[in-house]
């Protein structure tokens, strides 16, 4: 009970089973028990997790072949890992993500060791940098999006033009924002944005129960504009519609019939750019390919994702292939792309054993998984002793 519950709640567990013990006497308990001395490992495993978010961090050593816990380290300097590496000699292979603080301490206390970078976490890196190259070219993708024509839109394109016609004639922000009684924000917002194409946003719908029978409810409409909602709420329900006449009528007065498609925001059109195309419906491969036929740029960047991708599959010959991959992208017009490119070109070597060599870091990606539940169970009532413990133990 107290290596998986620890003080509290192993306490009031054993208390229903007749055992009265206080939380204080099932720590003493969980910290007599021996952590297994393991020998070090061929293959390790390096990564780091958070004590207290975007201010202390530890760092967990695994077995990255059994994936046991090895050890813990109190924070994620180089100097840390460097000092417990040269006291644990025989590591030959070093699996971690792209810290240059972890790359700065393996070389410094196994220069023949080999560094292998987390593929996962190439995909991560990619997938910002693709965000980041969609927001950026959203003024010429959009354009293949249907413009939206409801009341909200037309309200957006006129206060557009408002700002912008007070903005030729040198009016400044904070006099556009009294003259037209806006805020000073939503004026910056409106000046920032040189084609009132790039200030629509996806409505944020999510699946209904009516979404099966849309284009039927889109046919009625438009031959019976004044066709009541009761009247196309009892025709759905015969053909199977198990929802509410209240959705009904809220998916008609959201405009959801007669819309042909919403335009799709940079996120949702990044994650189509990202996702297998074989796990895409039909749909959404169609506005995929809509979408990045509209832009040049897109082209190119569809093409790299693609490419890319099939390098995360380890193949001896993946480390020519990186090379080229590498020159199209700085070869291409996506500056966030050239970013990305520099970060690989920063840690080659790692990043050449990631595509050609087997070894990953998933297994310390779980232990940092399984940290985080024995985190929530202690939060703000141990200290990094007991927290050690049971990672080591569990």
């Amino acid at each position: 009970m107290a290596r998986e519950l620890a003080g509290r709640g192993a306490a009031q567990l054993l208390s229903t089973l007749g055992v009265d013990l206080s939380r204080h006497t099932t720590v003493r308990v969980l910290l007599q028990i021996p952590v297994a001395q393991l020998p070090v490992p061929r293959m390790l495993g390096v990564d780091d997790f958070a004590l207290r978010r975007r201010h202390r961090y530890a760092t967990v050593l695994i077995d990255a072949e059994t994936r046991q816990r090895v050890d813990v380290l109190p924070d994620r300097s180089a100097d840390t890992l460097e000092a417990w590496l040269r006291a644990h000699p025989g590591v030959a292979v070093v699996c971690r993500d792209g810290s240059g603080a972890y790359a700065e301490a393996v070389r410094r206390a196994l220069p023949d060791a080999v560094q292998v970078a987390d593929r996962w976490h190439l995909w991560d890196n990619l997938g910002k940098a693709v965000l980041k190259e969609v927001a950026a070219h959203s003024s010429c993708w959009a354009k293949a999006c249907p413009p939206q024509d409801g009341p909200r839109a037309q309200t957006t394109l006129q206060r557009w033009h408002q700002v912008h016609d007070l903005l030729q004639q040198r009016v400044g922000l904070l006099e556009c924002a009294r003259r037209l009684n806006l805020s000073l924000n939503t004026v910056k917002r409106y000046a920032r944005v040189a084609e009132p194409e790039r200030l629509q946003r996806a409505p944020q719908y999510r699946p209904t129960l009516v979404d099966p029978y849309r284009d039927h409810l889109r046919q009625r409409r438009s031959h019976d504009p004044a066709v009541s909602v009761l009247r196309l709420f009892e025709e759905i329900k015969t053909q199977g519609y198990k929802g509410s006449l209240n959705l009904l009528y809220r998916y008609i007065t959201q405009g959801r019939v007669e819309g042909d498609r919403p335009s799709i925001s940079p996120r949702r059109l990044a994650r189509l750019l990202l996702t297998r195309p074989d796990g895409l419906t039909d749909k959404q491969r169609a506005v995929r390919n809509d979408l990045v036929t509209a832009c040049p740029e897109m082209i190119d960047l569809a093409e790299l994702i693609s490419s890319f991708a099939g390098l995360l599959r380890p193949r001896e010959d993946n480390s020519q292939r990186l090379d080229a991959w590498i020159a199209s992208a700085r070869a291409a017009n996506l500056p966030c792309l050239h970013s990305f490119s520099r970060g690989l070109d920063q840690d080659r070597d790692a990043v050449h054993a990631a595509v050609t060599l087997p070894y990953h870091n998933g297994g310390t990606e779980g232990v940092n998984t399984k940290t985080k539940r024995i985190m929530r169970q202690m939060h703000g009532r141990a200290g990094f002793t007991l927290l050690r413990h049971r990672i080591l133990l569990s």
